[in-house]
């Protein structure tokens, strides 16, 4: 990867995380996105989960940590393995796709843990049931907030790469 192609991707997730600091609606975060484009742009795995994860890490040490923080850390690092998959098949469709897969993931990996923790509802069907529906709004905003910014990273790097080819991707294909 070059240099430069590095430094735009990383900047990019930083700034997107950034965003997360500024008043939004609940859950219209870039979060999600962000790993989605950090798996699918960085050539090196390391990088692919560690810049986003970082990214998290950085707003949250900001915002305040919270008990939460395993299933949500490990859903991002799920969205991420989405995104490695994007690697051979990007389009706007599989891009779409993944976005409302991680978004998906998220809801019922992150509800579940909520539920699991026993403090906010009881721990039977009913209680997962009701935990579920309680965070239906929420989930309006997540798939908002995700295709919003899913668009705005991966169009974004794509109108880039347009005006600074040396932003693309290098495949041995191409040399």
């Amino acid at each position: 990867m070059s240099r430069s192609r590095f430094i735009v991707l990383t900047g990019m997730i930083f700034a997107a995380a950034a965003t997360r600091l500024l008043p939004h609606l609940p859950n219209f975060t870039p979060l999600g996105a962000l790993a989605l484009f950090a798996g699918a742009q960085f050539a090196d795995r390391r990088l692919a989960f560690g810049v986003p994860l970082a990214a998290l890490l950085l707003s949250d040490a900001v915002l305040g940590f919270h008990a939460g923080m395993p299933a949500v850390y490990g859903c991002f690092a799920l969205i991420v393995v989405l995104g490695l998959g994007l690697r051979t098949r990007r389009s706007v469709s599989t891009v779409a796709g993944a976005a409302l897969t991680g978004s998906l993931l998220f809801f019922t990996v992150t509800n579940f843990a909520v539920w699991a923790a026993g403090e906010l509802y009881p721990r039977t069907a009913a209680g997962l049931v009701a935990c579920y529906v309680a965070a239906v709004p929420f989930f309006q905003n997540t798939l908002a907030g995700d295709a919003v910014y899913t668009a705005a990273l991966f169009g974004g790097l794509a109108l880039a790469q347009r005006r600074w080819p040396v932003l693309a991707e290098f495949t041995p294909a191409a040399a």
